[in-house]
């Protein structure tokens, strides 16, 4: 009978590794995202934002995707020509690809945009009895930004410390 040491290191000698995390809260970790998390827009339930933790939603990452654990939509990666890209909740898987890096959310080396850690945020809402301020959530391949639009660059998207 192998030793539980013995057990752990066969498991990871194995060539691959499958990262699952629990259902977590996602968020952002700097200026004018700080502590705001992943959700969907109280407008349209396909477009994700972020805003107030108090309607925050949970999220599976496993096999290279992202589900929302409240609703069962994938977070996925639009084809947009500009760097940066539209994400969506939608009810398919269509991006593979997504990975942590740590706690940090990236895309992964072998999806087709490579190893992505920046996002952008636009704000789409103000302050008023629907809540906090909503930022809408784009994967950044560059440093293209909506034109008319008030948003912040190289944002970074994270699970709670794991520390």
């Amino acid at each position: 009978m192998r030793s539980w040491i013995g057990r752990f290191l066969a498991l990871a000698a194995l060539p691959y590794a499958v990262v699952v995390a629990k259902p977590e809260q996602i968020r952002g970790v700097s200026s004018p995202i700080f502590h705001y998390y992943l959700q969907a827009s109280p407008q349209d339930p396909t477009i994700p934002v972020m805003g107030p933790e108090a309607s925050s939603e949970y999220f599976n990452i496993a096999n290279g995707a992202i589900q929302s654990a409240n609703s069962s939509a994938y977070l996925t990666v639009g084809t947009d020509s500009t760097s940066y890209k539209t994400l969506t909740l939608s009810a398919s898987a269509g991006t593979p690809g997504w990975a942590l890096e740590g706690d940090t959310i990236i895309t992964g080396t072998s999806s087709e945009w490579g190893r992505q850690l920046n996002f952008l945020v636009c704000k789409v809402g103000g302050s008023g009895s629907s809540g906090d301020d909503l930022w809408q959530v784009y994967l950044q391949t560059g440093s293209d930004v909506p034109a008319g639009k008030t948003c912040s660059n190289y944002q970074s998207l994270h699970l709670p410390c794991l520390c």
